[in-house]
Order: structure tokens, then C-alpha cells, then sequence
């Protein structure tokens, strides 16, 4: 459910006119083949103008409620954004939306996405790096980072079906799948009673789940209670605990001894503080390695390049975690950059998003092969599949699904997720009929 909207900026009023770059002969209307299939040479040489584009509503009903610790939601209130070049490539994206975690709520991120768009189409032909770089310069900082991440999805996407490139090739094509290698088979549990989260468990054991993700941080004692309940049905079930900054230091030092006295071990310890506490994080990633042998992420507290410099320079984490959402498509591959160089193991997530912003993410994973975690799951908690083709991967009916009267199709589940060969993201929306 959306925050209470604040008014809405108006960007005609501040928005920069594109930079005037070196003109592009006519001749040259059709968008250029790059030489090699990677990003960089894209940025440098694929041109192209903007026929069209458009933003819509992309609202979406959840099996059951997510609740983390800042937030719940029953819905998702996304931003979907379609953007067609002259050449008739299109390309899709999504501007994720998630109550007090992302800066805009759904009419902001509309509005501000729809009055991009229709500037968009009044650009000169440009290189893809230069619209990129107009892009950037539209939606600066954390502020808007949902709102870029989209739109730069959808024109990346664009410029990719254009030259025939699957992103995975494009990101830099170590694979065309991913899987969960480390933390094998992992599925979401959102804070809920200890006897809910035993059913969930049971229920995921025997669809072949090894790993649960728990959300925590909401109540101390539940968050043990739910643990343990777990703990009895699923004795051999692996954890990544995931806080969303529910903790204080002192809170997610007392789980972690709370849970070695029981004998569980979590694999990862997620933003266990709040986003702004980088003294906390880095005193609670010092113990836990030391201590308890529990890795440690930085979520929130990781929204930018500066701030993970700050987290690579203190030794405040132990794992990056990137979400395009929280900076974007081109600041994430700058962090990701900057971690790799740093010593620091990344973990690849997202918001509760379709699988429009999944499969981008997912793509960019399996192209560059350098994430250790891979959280990629949540269109799983979808109760619909809004997106035609994308990913494949092994399709099952469960029970959850089974619940709803009539029973909606199947979803697109499993662990292993590949993907096609044909250009760009592979998947679509029914735009004339929209969520």
C-alpha cells in the first residue's frame, strides 16, 4: 500500500535540455551495429532516436501480505515503463515501488516517468551513452533511483533488441542461467506467527527449498520464536536473515548469540541496522565474522558509489547487496565495479517487483557470473504473471496457488532460471490491456 503521496515535483520547470552532442548524418537513421557484444562498445556506438514512450500503472496482487520491518504491502504499485525507437524496437522496464523503502510512491514515480518520456521523444538522435547520461542527470541520487532504474531497463532493453543482443551477452555473457550455487534453492518467508512460518517451512521443504530467507526485525522475541518453530519441522533448512535495518547493534549481536546456543548457524546476516548506522554495521559485520563465522550485508546502507566506498574502505560489511532500485542500472554497475576491486562478495536482489525488473536483474547476474548470493524470487509471491515470454524456468502448480478459486495459471518457479537468446529482456507486457 502507497505512502500518503507529497506533492508531486514538477520537472518542466528544471528539467535540463539534452546536451547538444555531435549531429549523426541522416544516413545513419537506423540504429548502428556495435562491433562486440558488451555494454561499453553499446554505450559508444549504438545510436538511435525515440519514436515513443510511455509509463503505466503496473499493479499486481500478492498471494498473501509481505511484511518486512519498515513496511506491508498486499499489492504491488509499480511503474511500467515501455519505450519504442524509430527503428520499431521496443523496450521495457520497471520502476520498482516499495512503501518506506523506495523514495517515491506510485504517482510520483508515474508522473515523473511520464513527463521523461514524452521529452524523450523530442531528443535528437543520440549514442545510448548519452541518453544514459541525460537520464542520469534527470533523476540524480537516491531520490528518483527507482524511477531511473526503470527507465534506463527500458532503453537499455530497446537499444539491445535493436542490435539483436541478449543482456545476459551484453553484461558480458559468462552464462545464460543462473542459480542459487551458494545458498542452492531459496525462498522468501515475510515476518509472520511462528506457526505460519513452520507451515511455510514444511510447506518449501517439500517443494525442495534448502535455504529460507527470514525476514526479522520487527520483535525481538518473535523473530526467535519464529526461528526455532522453523528449526523443529526443517532441522537441516539453511537461514539468511534479513533485518531491513529492524535492529540495533546491540539486537542483532543478542540473535546471532541466541541462535549459536540453539545450534543454528544463518549463512548471511542482512542490513541488520539502520541505513544511516555505519558504526553499527561495521561493529555488528566485525563480531559476527569473528565470533559467530556469519557474513554480513549492506542493503540500505549501500544506496550509491559513496556509499560503498565507505563500506569498502571501513570494512564495514563483508557482502554488497545491489538492487537497480536503489541506484539504478549504470550506478550499479559502478558499484559492482568498485566491490569486485574492493574484496567484497555481492549479493543481487531486488524490491517486490514483476518479472519485467527480475529478468533484468536476472540477466545482468548471469552475464557478469560474479554474484555470490542470488535473491531473485519475489515475483514468486505474485498471485499473477503479468509478463509474456522472458526467463525460463521449471514451471510448477503448488498449493499456495491452488488456494485461489479459480486457480490462476503457473507461474514461472524454480531455482534455476535461463535465458533466451533472442535480443534485449526477453519479456513484455500487454500494454493496450494494463494491469
Amino acid at each position: 500500500m502507497a505512502m500518503n503521496p507529497s506533492p508531486i515535483p514538477r520537472l518542466q520547470t528544471h528539467l535540463p535540455k539534452p546536451t547538444r552532442y555531435p549531429s549523426i548524418p541522416s544516413s545513419s537513421l537506423q540504429p548502428t551495429q556495435p562491433t562486440s557484444h558488451n555494454f561499453t562498445n553499446l554505450n559508444q556506438n549504438f545510436r538511435f532516436k525515440v519514436q515513443s514512450a510511455d509509463a503505466r500503472p503496473l499493479n499486481v496482487p500478492l498471494i498473501a501480505p509481505f511484511t518486512i520491518a519498515s513496511s506491508r504491502i498486499e499489492r504491488v504499485e509499480n511503474v511500467a515503463i515501455r519505450v519504442e525507437l524509430t527503428d520499431g524496437s521496443v523496450g521495457w522496464g520497471e520502476a520498482p515501488v516499495l512503501p518506506f523503502v523506495t523514495a517515491e510512491d506510485q504517482a510520483i514515480a508515474l508522473e515523473m516517468a511520464n513527463e521523461v518520456c514524452m521529452l524523450m521523444g523530442s531528443w535528437e538522435e543520440m549514442r545510448l551513452g548519452d541518453v544514459l547520461r541525460e537520464i542520469g542527470a534527470v533523476f540524480q541520487g537516491h531520490e528518483f533511483a527507482s524511477v531511473r532504474a526503470g527507465m534506463e531497463m527500458a532503453i537499455i532493453d530497446a537499444a539491445a533488441q535493436s542490435s539483436c543482443i541478449p543482456l545476459w551477452r551484453l553484461f558480458g555473457g559468462v552464462s545464460n542461467t543462473i542459480t542459487t550455487d551458494i545458498t542452492s534453492k531459496v525462498l522468501q518467508i515475510p515476518i509472520v506467527s511462528a506457526e505460519s512460518a513452520a507451515n511455510l517451512a514444511l510447506k518449501y521443504r517439500k517443494q525442495g527449498f534448502e535455504t529460507l530467507k527470514l525476514k526479522v526485525g520487527k520483535d525481538l522475541k518473535a523473530d526467535i520464536q519464529v526461528l526455532e518453530a522453523i528449526k523443529l519441522v526443517y532441522p537441516d533448512c539453511k537461514f539468511i536473515l534479513d533485518a531491513n535495518e529492524g535492529y540495533t547493534a546491540i539486537e542483532a549481536l543478542e540473535v546471532l548469540q541466541i541462535l549459536q546456543e540453539v545450534g543454528v548457524a544463518p549463512i548471511l546476516f542482512e542490513q541488520p541496522v539502520a541505513k544511516d548506522d555505519f558504526e553499527g554495521l561495521g561493529h555488528v559485520s566485525r563480531v559476527a565474522r569473528e565470533k559467530f563465522g556469519v557474513p554480513v550485508a549492506a542493503d540500505e546502507s549501500c544506496r550509491c558509489i559513496s556509499d560503498a566506498k565507505r563500506i569498502a574502505e571501513g570494512n564495514l560489511a563483508d557482502v554488497i547487496n545491489i538492487k537497480l532500485a536503489k541506484s539504478g542500472v549504470v550506478g550499479a554497475l559502478e558499484i559492482i565495479e568498485l566491490a569486485l576491486a574492493s574484496g567484497l562478495h555481492l549479493m543481487i536482489g531486488g524490491m517486490v517487483e514483476t518479472r519485467l525488473a527480475m529478468g533484468f536483474a536476472g540477466h545482468l547476474a548471469a552475464g557478469m557470473g560474479c554474484f555470490r548470493y542470488i535473491d531473485l524470487d519475489t515475483p514468486l509471491l505474485l498471485s499473477e504473471d503479468p509478463v509474456s515470454g522472458g526467463y525460463e524456468a521449471p514451471v510448477q502448480v503448488t498449493e499456495v496457488m491452488n488456494f485461489f478459486h479459480p486457480p490462476f495459471p503457473p507461474l514461472v518457479f524454480g531455482a534455476a532460471y535461463k535465458f533466451r537468446n533472442s535480443g534485449g529482456h526477453g519479456g513484455s507486457l500487454c500494454w493496450d490491456n494494463p494491469t
